[in-house]
């Protein structure tokens, strides 16, 4: 069993930015890949940054060059660095725990919220 806490969300101006934390308790963090999902009002939940144990990541195609996913293993922590922030990056912003072995043995944080407005 992992647990997930997000925290760093909350009201910031169109250009701003925004660190986002996600704490993992409970099981061995190094065994799993973590990612950042959103989802916004009457959207679904997309990927937006993940991170393999190793380090290798990936990002929606509408976050790169803003936004970046690191991972603190002696802290069991990731972060997701987001800059240059824009209203429809607005939504709530779930932290995800995938292990990278044992099929479907994933995890879902509480979710925190961002939104991007002036």
């Amino acid at each position: 069993q992992v647990q997930l806490v997000e925290s760093g969300g909350g009201l910031v101006q169109p250009g701003g930015s925004l660190r986002l934390s996600c704490a993992a308790s409970g099981s061995i963090f190094t065994a799993y890949a973590m990612g950042w999902y959103r989802q916004a009002p009457g959207k679904q939940r997309e990927l937006v940054a993940h991170i393999r144990s190793g380090g290798r990541t990936n990002y929606a195609d509408s976050v790169k060059g803003r936004f970046t996913i690191s991972r603190d293993n002696a802290k069991n922590t990731v972060y997701l660095q987001m800059n240059s922030l824009k209203p429809e990056d607005s939504a709530v912003y779930y932290c995800n725990a995938d292990h990278e072995l044992i099929p479907n043995r994933h995890y879902w944080g509480q979710g925190t919220q961002v939104t991007v407005s002036s």
